[in-house]
């Protein structure tokens, strides 16, 4: 998991400051490195198929598509040319998504599931120690020595090796096969599970306007077109370390109350926070209001994980976890792929308070869409998987 944040603050963070400020990349360009992992969470079907045919564990699948994002890194670390790096950044957060399926499935069995929402939470946190630590590392080395983010590249791939390596270890089943003919075979419980697909549903809308502001925090720090030219550290503080530090603090909380409250409910308490935060950093170019939306971004961020990585565990068959993993994963793709471009796109033409404003409108609409469903949550029978299906 430590490995997994200094991979995270490579998403969220360095992979993108790189491409703007050091190689002055374009829209079409920045908006292809920050879509790297959906990339990987369309292909996640794929990832999922391919063990399943394979008759691996699933923590051996997982760690040999982690080896190619290492090997990925290592090329623009030795070439440090632009037409080099959006590929391979590409390529490398792609495998680090591509395996989520995969990762949950391992969660469903080895997390009993009364406590598994706790037990995720608690070691997420070394996910979020690790991103907080190299968000505020790597800015400072990055500040010392502008020229030299090739050495932070050497590292991320360094932590693909070694997460590779650990995850193997990790005690695993084989996935069980759904006996489909192709890739994306599992699609066809979004139309057999009308929660499930009523969720995806709502999902889409919230996930899209936020994936398409989350890129925009270094373009809006970053780019001296906007006014703040904020230094390396201090875009890694505002986009990595507070967002963490607020994470790492709710992070328990939320894994409590995954355990114990309405899932639907939690939810749509996770989306407002999201506007809120998003509304607070767009619209202010103080100090104070960018760290305030920030905080409210890593608080809700922080349930955010626990309820995007666990919550098909609630609604899923016994033994397709993964397969309904899967499906998330890969429309969190479709819209983590256009998300990007949109937002690289439209900041050309509007500004980012005007942007931020119709993101937090486009998340309000699911929280109300998630209205019947907290009702009909409460009516479910005890031990019932979901008593609103039909």
């Amino acid at each position: 998991m430590v490995f997994a944040g200094f991979l995270e603050s490579a998403a969220t963070t360095f992979l993108l400051l790189i491409a703007v400020r050091y190689l002055q990349a374009g829209a079409w360009a920045k908006a292809a490195v920050a879509a790297g992992g959906n990339l990987g969470l369309l292909l996640s079907p794929v990832v999922v198929s391919w063990v399943e045919r394979s008759r691996l564990p699933a923590t051996l699948g997982a760690s040999r598509v982690l080896a190619v994002g290492g090997a990925a890194c290592f090329l623009p670390a030795l070439f440090p040319t632009l037409w080099l790096f959006v590929p391979a950044s590409v390529l490398a957060m792609a495998t680090s998504s591509a395996v989520v399926p995969l990762m949950t499935h391992v969660y469903h069995d080895n997390y009993p599931a009364d406590r598994r929402g706790k037990l995720f939470a608690h070691s997420f946190m070394l996910r979020i120690l690790g991103s907080m630590a190299f968000a505020w590392l790597g800015g400072r080395f990055l500040d010392l020595h502008p020229g030299a983010f090739r050495w932070l590249l050497v590292v991320f791939g360094v932590s693909f090796l070694a997460a590779s390596a650990l995850v193997r270890r990790i005690p695993s089943q084989p996935l069980r096969d759904s006996g489909g003919d192709h890739p994306l075979h599992a699609l066809h419980f979004v139309r057999e599970d009308r929660v499930f697909r009523q969720t995806l549903i709502v999902w889409m809308f919230m996930g899209f306007a936020n994936l398409m502001m989350l890129p925009l925090r270094v373009e809006y720090l970053g780019n001296p077109r906007y006014g703040m030219a904020a230094s390396a550290s201090e875009i890694a503080w505002l986009t990595g370390v507070i967002p963490n530090l607020a994470r790492l603090v709710m992070n328990p909380v939320w894994g409590w109350l995954f355990d114990r409250v309405n899932f639907f409910a939690l939810r749509a308490s996770l989306n407002m926070g999201f506007a809120l935060g998003i509304l607070t950093f767009f619209t202010s170019d103080s100090t104070t209001g960018l760290f305030l939306g920030a905080i409210v971004y890593g608080i809700s961020n922080a349930g955010g994980d626990v309820a995007w990585g666990l919550w098909v565990t609630k609604v899923a068959p016994p033994g397709r976890v993964a397969d309904y993993m899967s499906v998330h994963t890969f429309f969190t793709g479709i819209r983590g792929i256009f998300a990007p471009m949109a937002a690289f796109h439209l900041c050309q033409r509007f500004s980012m308070p005007v942007l931020g404003l119709g993101s937090a409108a486009l998340i309000a609409i699911p929280s109300l869409m998630l209205l019947p469903e907290i009702w009909r949550w409460k009516n479910r029978e005890s031990g019932s998987r979901n008593p609103a299906r039909p």
